[in-house]
Formats: structure tokens, C-alpha cells, sequence
């Protein structure tokens, strides 16, 4: 018995050791993507919806760890910590796994992850060629929209690039208010169709054209008595990441065309993107509410089923050498506030001029000029803002996206 004792243990050492040779082989299993990304920043003024506040602060400080689980999964933690006013806050951004070997171009990604949907939310702030993400972003995203769900994609044997996908998503983050607690919000609140097609102009330019539909059932918004405006006032203020504009249906439409001499990227390109939100049915009515307005200013709005948000951008970044960029911006959004009985019109108007030097792929220092025109929205008036900011990566540090 003791014999075959040892046999067996010895069988069973080799087959481990055999087992985590065959692992060896493939260095993603054992030796997982390890990165940081510091951001910095100095900034003279104050931008609506924006993260950043005026003086030194730190962005997001992104700590990931991503791997192969083995040949059918891989898997992605990301953790950002954030500092506002005086206040460190850690948020776990990303912990999902996705399948690999899925058959027909299919693959499904589950658990906490951003949204496809639109052509930046995808992409890690830290990648964008701008201090802050544009207006209509910060106001129907939250700036980038990431949560916990499903998605089920497909890419298809076509000779363009054409992929297509569905979202499932709990929903909290684009939950209409509530100042009262009152609502019953649904459990699984967001869901998005969405489309990408792309392809190649000879062999020194490519585009990409998206659509994307977001139905998001917690996203009508109720007339409500203000019965302490200082508390409101102060809970609007409050560093968050949901949206600040929803509405049950949300439209997307994106563009972006590159171009490199020869289809070389390294020493000079060229990228022109925009984006066009559409937000619909922001509001309904409480059982019981008198919808009768009666008089309202001037200046304030009555309700209409076919009252609507909407923003838009338009970015062009050239990098003119290996270690220089530079970018231009425009980008505006028309939203509604609901203040008890009426809608107040909103309209904020940025202007972004940017300059980049980059001492390698890995540290990137900007220096960027915004002029912001904003109507109606409390404690901001139009103004100039020179940003100084740092971004670098420490680690492994994968490609970025299309």
C-alpha cells in the first residue's frame, strides 16, 4: 500500500508540474499586466460638470491588473482613486471577465466594465487628448459611464470592420433624482443596442461611424416641491459620477477619421472625431400632479413631451512630431432643469485649445486653454481657464482603442 502511495503521489506531482509548464508557455497566464497612471494637474478656474476644481489637484490615479485567466477567459481589475475637496475616494472601475473562444465572432463581458456605447466612453480618460471629457459626456455620462452588467458582442466576417452589441446594466449611476427617497427604481435599469462599422481609405487613412440606442428606465424626471433649496444646492455640488441630465431614451451618433503618411502613426497623424447626443422624454408626471403651469417668466419653460437634451463635439488633434500634439475643440450642450413647475433652458459653450509634449508613449505633459459661456447654470459665469497637467504610465500598458 505504501508503495503504491508514493506511484500515486509521484503520478500526481508530475502531472502538476506538466500542468504549469504547459501554463509556462503562455506568459499571460503567469505573469499578468501590471500598470499605474498618475494624473496632475494645475487649474485656474472652476468648469461646470467637471471633475477637476481650480488650483493643484490629482485626477484619477488608475491602478490595473489584467491577465489571461486561462484559454477560454480573460479578466481586468481596475481601481481609481480620486482626491476632491480634501477627501480621498477609491472606486473600483472595472472587474470583469470575457470570453476568448466564443465561436462566430461572438464574445460576452461580465461584470463591472464601460459602456461601449459612443466612441470615447469606452476608451480610459487618461487616453484622451483633453483635460476633461466634452461637455456632453460630463452631462449624459457622468463623464464616463461604467457598471455592473453584461454585454453580448459580435464582430462579422465582412471585409469592412462591423460589430454589433447588446448591454444589460444595473443602472444607478444614470437614475434620474429623487430628493425624497420615494421612487421604486427598477433593479436592472440601462440597456444599449449598438453599431460600429469602419474600415480603410487607401494606406494612410481609416474611419469609423457608430450608432448607439441607451433605454434607461429609471431615467424620467418629476416636477417636485424645493422645500429646502440650500440642502439641493448642496447635494448638486457633490462629486459624483451619474449622470446630471437623463431621459428613458438616449441616441448616439459618432464619427472619427485618422490619417499617418504611409500609415505610419509614430511621427505624424491626424484625428478628427465628433459625437451627437439626443436625450428624449426627461420628464413625466406623478400620478396626481397638476399639470396646469399657470404663468411662468419669461425666461423659464413649460413642459412638453417634446422637450429634449442634446450636446454635440467636434475634435481635431494633430501631432506634428513624435514628441509634440496639438488639438483644437468645440462642444456645446442645451439641457433643461426642472425647478418645480417649469423647465429653466441651460446652455453651456466650451472652447478648447490644447498642447501636448510627450516624452515617450508612456508621460504625456499638457497645457490647455478653455473658454467656457454658460447660461443658467448656478455659480458659474463665462470665463478663461488655463489647465497644466501631467499624465504618466507606470507598467505594462496596453494599445489603445480605435
Amino acid at each position: 500500500m505504501s508503495a503504491l502511495n508514493t506511484r500515486v503521489s509521484l503520478l500526481a506531482l508530475a502531472c502538476a508540474v506538466s500542468s504549469y509548464s504547459a501554463m509556462a508557455e503562455d506568459s499571460s497566464l503567469t505573469n499578468p499586466n501590471i500598470s499605474a497612471v498618475l494624473d496632475g494637474y494645475y487649474q485656474t478656474g472652476d468648469r461646470p460638470l467637471a471633475e477637476r476644481a481650480e488650483g493643484f489637484g490629482l485626477g484619477e490615479t488608475e491602478l490595473a491588473l489584467s491577465a489571461n485567466i486561462d484559454e477560454m477567459f480573460y479578466g481586468k481589475v481596475t481601481a481609481v482613486v480620486e482626491s476632491h475637496d480634501g477627501e480621498t475616494e477609491l472606486n473600483l472601475e472595472e472587474a470583469f471577465i470575457q470570453t476568448l473562444a466564443l465561436p462566430n465572432g461572438l464574445s460576452v463581458r461580465a461584470g463591472r466594465f464601460l459602456s461601449d456605447v459612443g466612441y470615447l466612453n469606452n476608451q480610459h480618460k487618461h487616453t484622451d487628448a483633453f483635460t476633461e471629457r466634452p461637455a456632453a459626456y460630463r452631462a449624459f455620462l457622468g463623464g464616463h459611464y461604467f457598471d455592473d452588467g453584461v454585454r453580448l458582442s459580435y464582430v462579422a466576417p465582412t471585409d469592412v470592420y462591423w460589430t454589433m452589441g447588446v448591454e444589460a446594466f444595473k443602472g444607478d449611476s444614470m437614475r434620474a433624482a429623487d430628493e425624497h427617497g420615494e421612487r421604486d427604481f427598477d433593479d436592472v435599469g440601462v440597456f444599449s443596442a449598438l453599431t460600429k462599422i469602419g474600415g480603410d481609405i487607401g494606406i494612410e487613412s481609416s474611419w469609423q461611424l457608430g450608432l448607439s440606442y441607451l433605454r434607461n428606465e429609471n431615467g424620467l424626471a418629476y416636477a417636485e416641491e424645493h422645500e429646502d433649496e440650500e440642502e439641493t444646492d448642496d447635494e448638486h455640488e457633490e462629486h459624483s459620477h451619474s449622470a446630471s441630465y437623463t431621459g428613458e431614451n438616449t441616441y448616439v451618433a459618432d464619427f472619427v477619421y485618422k490619417w499617418a503618411p504611409n500609415g505610419n502613426y509614430k511621427y505624424q497623424n491626424l484625428t478628427v472625431s465628433g459625437e451627437y447626443f439626443r436625450v428624449t422624454d426627461i420628464f413625466g408626471e406623478e400620478p396626481g400632479h397638476d399639470d396646469d403651469a399657470g404663468d411662468v417668466d419669461d425666461h423659464d419653460h413649460e413642459f412638453s413631451g417634446d422637450d429634449y437634451h442634446e450636446g454635440w463635439y467636434l475634435s481635431s488633434v494633430y501631432q506634428f512630431s513624435p514628441s509634440w500634439s496639438a488639438g483644437v475643440r468645440y462642444g456645446q450642450v442645451d439641457t433643461y432643469e426642472i425647478h418645480e413647475d417649469h423647465l429653466d433652458p441651460q446652455k453651456l459653450k466650451e472652447t478648447e485649445l490644447s498642447v501636448a509634449w510627450h516624452s515617450s508613449h508612456f508621460s504625456t505633459v499638457r497645457l490647455q486653454y478653455t473658454h467656457q459661456e454658460g447660461t443658467n447654470f448656478d455659480g458659474f459665469e463665462d470665463d478663461n481657464i488655463v489647465t497644466l497637467q501631467y499624465v504618466m504610465s507606470l507598467g505594462a500598458h496596453g494599445a489603445h482603442q480605435f
